[in-house]
């Protein structure tokens, strides 16, 4: 039996209900691993003849030899097999996760009297685990805080109760100096630092106001039964506590216990960020990171990411907060879709630290791999613009002309997405009378083509037309008389709302403004009308030079072009010295254009 008959055989007998789909390569290894609302319409879509696949996904379906599946209640449990699967067999197709071991974490060891340690990897069986954190920073201080107000251990002792019955350990100086309440010398109960390990994990998770209301109670007891040296030494405790408070980023009154998540992505990557907010605060940020293989959809991507998030770090609350909604539901858990408010900041909030992570490692790949970086902004161009190979070639067209005056045209180009300035072509309006930038527009991108097919120049891969429906149809004209409409992608950018139009589309598209595609088509345009701007103010100089030195009698053309290749303005003709003329054009000539120039 053929591979293509048994995979249809597969197929036929698919249910429409949710569940998990596992493709397998030649030998036996699984390659994918996905899941699907209905089996049957998601598995059948990859080996539809009309789908519009990416290279990606094309390579994958070649590669299928067999199919296995995993029926399953609900799309929540499709998610959370698929979660699972994925980190089983990490697959060669499927998303992958960075690993966050550089991140550093708070562990509370596992040990009598346990001390709390700062570590930068999550080791099984060792402890009990607090973080990830966003900067060292935030774990030293807050190690300094439970070390000064909950008395924490700092030794290294191995405290067995036997050790501590042998009276095994010297006294230490943190014990003399009152670091220390002398847990070595017995002088400490399990259940008393067992309460102590509370109020430090209390914290940990973000709830200062229990521990601080407990610490004011009894130190309003100790003031009572007059000991002020014991409520003294609360109020110290208190103080580091609130200082550590007043460091945590402070949302909203009206915000109490939630978890944020927001998304932001390129072509390779997405950025999910995380943020835990426990009365009001911010006490945690993390930002996962999860390698694309198949173009994943955004909102796909977000839903997979939350639930590997809360896996790794649990959490007790009961509102989550999204930007768009999801194809997921969690028992107990309420999604939130602000519009406005504090939680809509914290929303937005949420997406900064996640553009800003992806931002960061941009940055990073373009220094350390220049060439990955421009083949990403290529790939994101192409599938912005739906185009069907990677525009490596760009070129850029703008008019310009002063109340109809001296117009003018200019070409930039680009290739792998930096400018070619050597390519930069300008042009001057030769059939067009009058400011028609419809016609100056088909005039000039009829010329460049024209040149470039004579002369079996390469053509570029897109061209971008500054201009709406007008300029980008006149544009159109010039390719199909050349017959190169569909050889070439074409698209106009109109700079009032930065709209993306396409020939014989009636409505334009809006790219994203953070997205690298707009950004490079903005380069293009601004580049385009900076360099079409300098060609036009020095013809109108030069227009300018040469209408004023003409109205001298006894000035002809070729005097003019000797004044103006010299001294370059009128204004600089006008204060030169008549030796300097009589050098130039001779001492006739000079005598008459410096009196003409000079006559009050």
């Amino acid at each position: 039996m053929s591979k293509s008959t048994h995979i249809a055989n597969i197929i036929k007998t698919l249910p429409s209900t949710p569940g998990v789909y596992q493709y397998f390569d030649k030998d036996g290894i699984v390659i994918y691993v996905g899941k699907a609302k209905s089996l049957k319409n998601r598995v059948s879509s990859y080996f539809n003849a009309n789908a519009q696949h990416n290279a990606k996904t094309r390579i994958l379906v070649k590669k299928i030899v067999n199919i296995k599946t995993i029926k399953v209640a609900t799309e929540m449990d499709a998610l959370l097999l698929e979660n699972s699967l994925i980190k089983k067999f990490q697959p060669k197709y499927n998303i992958q996760l960075k690993d966050d071991k550089t991140y550093p974490w708070i562990r509370i060891k596992k040990e009598p009297f346990p001390r709390i340690e700062y570590v930068r990897r999550v080791e099984k069986g060792k402890g009990e685990y607090f973080g990830p954190f966003h900067s060292v920073t935030t774990v030293k201080t807050l190690l300094e805080l439970f070390k000064n107000s909950f008395d924490i251990r700092s030794c290294t002792h191995k405290l067995t109760d036997e050790n501590i019955g042998k009276r095994a350990f010297k006294t230490s100086v943190e014990y003399y100096i009152g670091n220390c309440k002398g847990c070595c010398q017995g002088m400490v109960s399990h259940a008393e630092y067992k309460s102590r390990l509370k109020n430090v994990k209390s914290v940990l998770k973000g709830n200062t106001k229990t521990v601080v209301d407990e610490l004011r109670a009894k130190m309003k007891i100790h003031a009572e039964k007059l000991e002020f040296e014991a409520a003294a030494e609360l109020k110290e405790k208190l103080l580091h506590i609130e200082k550590f408070q007043a460091k945590s980023t402070v949302v909203s009154a009206t915000v109490k216990d939630v978890d944020v998540f927001n998304i932001d992505s390129d072509i390779n990557t997405a950025y999910i960020n995380y943020l835990k907010v426990i009365n009001g605060a911010i006490i945690q940020s993390y930002t996962l990171e999860i390698k694309k293989k198949l173009d994943e959809d955004n909102i796909d991507l977000l839903a997979w990411g939350i639930v590997e998030i809360r896996s790794r770090f649990p959490s007790d609350t009961k509102e989550i907060i999204i930007p768009e909604p999801l194809p997921i539901e969690l028992d107990g858990i309420k999604f939130t879709i602000p519009l406005k408010g504090a939680k809509k900041e914290l929303s937005n909030l949420s997406f900064v630290n996640a553009n800003a992570t992806k931002l960061e490692k941009q940055k990073q790949q373009k220094n350390t791999d220049p060439e990955q970086n421009t083949l990403r902004i290529l790939e994101t161009i192409k599938r912005d613009l739906r185009l069907k190979e990677l525009p490596r070639h760009i070129e850029c067209f703008d008019n310009s002309n002063f109340q109809g005056t001296n117009p003018v045209a200019a070409c930039v180009v680009f290739k792998d997405a930096k400018p070619s300035k050597k390519d930069y072509r300008h042009f001057n309006i030769k059939t067009v009378v009058g400011p028609d930038d419809f016609a100056s527009m088909e005039e000039v991108v009829y010329r460049r083509y024209k040149r470039l097919k004579d002369e079996q120049e390469p053509i570029p891969q897109l061209i971008v037309i500054d201009g709406g429906k007008g300029q980008l149809s006149s544009a159109v004209k010039s390719l199909k008389t050349l017959d190169l409409l569909g050889k070439i992608a074409i698209v106009g950018i109109a700079k009032r709302l930065e709209e993306i139009y396409f020939p014989g589309d009636s409505l334009p598209i809006y790219i994203d403004k953070r997205s690298e595609s707009l950004k490079t088509i903005q380069y293009l345009r601004n580049e385009a009308h900076r360099f079409g701007i300098t060609h036009h103010r020095s013809k109108r100089r030069k227009g300018t030079v040469k209408s004023e030195l003409l109205r001298i009698k006894g000035v002809g053309a070729k005097t003019q072009e000797t004044l103006i290749r010299k001294f370059k303005s009128v204004k600089r003709i006008k204060t030169a010295s008549l030796e300097d003329l009589t050098i130039t054009i001779g001492s006739a000539k000079a005598k008459i254009v410096y009196d003409a120039l000079h006559k009050k």
